[in-house]
């Protein structure tokens, strides 16, 4: 057993060295550096998945360095640059802590309210149960936040299933989620922010359209890994009895993150860009509940390195040089599903709302699903995998999650083939459209 951990240790300190030159490769090639340690991180992140915490933490701290001694950040040079840069993306970060922290809360109350171990009642006995509960999960993803619609699908297969989880199948719960709020302004922060800044919700539905066939193609296959992993519970348990209080928390819980996200977006949507209203008010939620039914405090600690590592990444991001977009063409949106899968897209959403001429559904598709086809390109992801943390491997989400990339690309083709490239112009606006600042919290 030891020298086989032995041969694994060697075999990623290989892989990490080969990373190192390929990065020097790029950097003599005239990629940005800040780009080449971010990738490190990134490679660091997927051969170490058990340290993923401190490879994360260390490329953040290699990342400002460097700009600190070189390049300067957006905002301007040193510690200066650097305290504006933190002002203005600590809204986004606040945000994610509190919805990563509070739904994981929130994840408890709805495995202990007993409606998840009811569902074996209404689940297909076979893969179908496992499919049926993916088109659940997108549905759910079409008017809740995309975190809350991957919690609840997880928390509903670990009852399902046993605690037996594929990770072909989480990958599937994820892109689940993010293909479910592609084509619904309330569905994903993406798609708000083009409805605030005046995309039409009739320009962004037409991404449902893609989103369907994703959801096909990764969920059937998905399904049928799982059921051989771990077949799905037959019936459910003797003596179950649901929780009418618990599951009212849960919704309760949830109403106020969708109307503190709707109401501030449509009428003080400046504000977002000051306030991490969504965090805080999902904290309310909790607060004021807790003498109703007592949440499960001891969760937060191993949730919370889960989240720090998640803002690591979330602030590598943010420090890229994302300058510019090549010109609005149906090409350009195809390959920023790829580049949400590893950075920010609400900055990338930004970028495309100020370049305009954007085909508003495509764009919505490949911005949300694409962040699916790693488990840190989406908050949903990360969400879920500090749920199960055997999906912190990029290595094995890849190998085993094969079918989200594929059903990406099938999904845009068609999405091509049905309707083509229709790009549309944003109404003129009524209100001032968000910034890069708004809350990443749905990606």
């Amino acid at each position: 057993m030891r020298s086989v951990a032995m041969r694994l240790l060697a075999r990623e300190r290989g892989l990490f060295v080969g990373a190192i030159l390929i990065a020097a490769v790029l950097a003599v090639f005239g990629v940005p550096v800040d780009f080449v340690l971010f990738g490190l991180t990134l490679a660091g992140v997927a051969l170490f998945h058990r340290h993923t915490l401190q490879v994360a933490l260390t490329g953040l701290a290699f990342i400002v360095l460097y700009k600190l001694g070189f390049t300067g950040f957006k905002t301007g040079p040193g510690l200066g640059g650097l305290a504006l840069h933190l002002a203005h993306e600590w809204v986004i970060l606040a945000n994610l802590l509190g919805l990563l922290l509070g739904f994981a809360l929130l994840s408890k109350h709805f495995e202990e309210s007993q409606v998840p171990a009811e569902l074996p009642r209404f689940l297909p006995d076979d893969w179908k149960g496992g499919f049926v509960l993916l088109v659940l999960v997108f549905v759910l993803s079409s008017f809740l936040d995309n975190i809350a619609a991957a919690l609840i699908g997880g928390t509903v297969a670990n009852v399902v299933f046993r605690g037996k989880l594929h990770i072909g199948y989480l990958a599937a719960i994820v892109a689940a989620s993010n293909a479910g709020g592609s084509g619904s302004v309330v569905g994903d922060t993406t798609t708000t922010m083009m409805w605030i800044d005046g995309v039409d919700p009739i320009d962004v539905l037409h991404a449902y359209v893609a989103a369907a066939v994703a959801l096909v193609l990764c969920g059937i296959p998905a399904a049928i890994q799982q059921q051989g992993h771990s077949p799905i519970t037959k019936d459910p348990p003797a003596g179950v009895r649901v929780d009418w209080v618990r599951l009212g928390i849960v919704a309760f819980i949830l109403v106020v993150a969708i109307l503190v996200n709707v109401v501030a977006n449509l009428k003080f949507p400046a504000v977002l860009d000051h306030y991490p209203l969504i965090g805080a008010g999902v904290w309310v939620a909790i607060v004021l509940t807790a003498p109703v039914r007592r949440p499960q405090w001891s969760l937060l600690p191993e949730a919370f390195k889960g989240t720090i590592f998640l803002l690591s990444l979330v602030t590598c991001a943010s420090l890229m040089p994302v300058e510019k977009l090549p010109a609005a063409a149906w090409q350009t949106a195809f390959g920023l599903g790829f580049v949400s899968a590893v950075f920010d897209n609400i900055p990338l959403t930004a970028l495309a709302l100020k370049q305009g001429g954007y085909d508003w559904g495509m764009l919505a598709y490949t911005v949300g699903f694409g962040g699916s086809m790693i488990w840190f390109g989406s908050s949903a992801g990360v969400a879920l995998a500090n749920m199960y943390p055997e999906a912190r491997s990029v290595g094995s989400w890849l190998k085993h999650g094969w079918h989200v990339a594929l059903a990406y690309v099938i999904g845009f083709f068609v999405l091509m083939v049905v309707l083509g490239w229709q790009p549309h112009e944003k109404r003129v606006k009524t209100a001032e459209a968000p910034s890069p600042a708004v809350q990443y919290a749905y990606n």
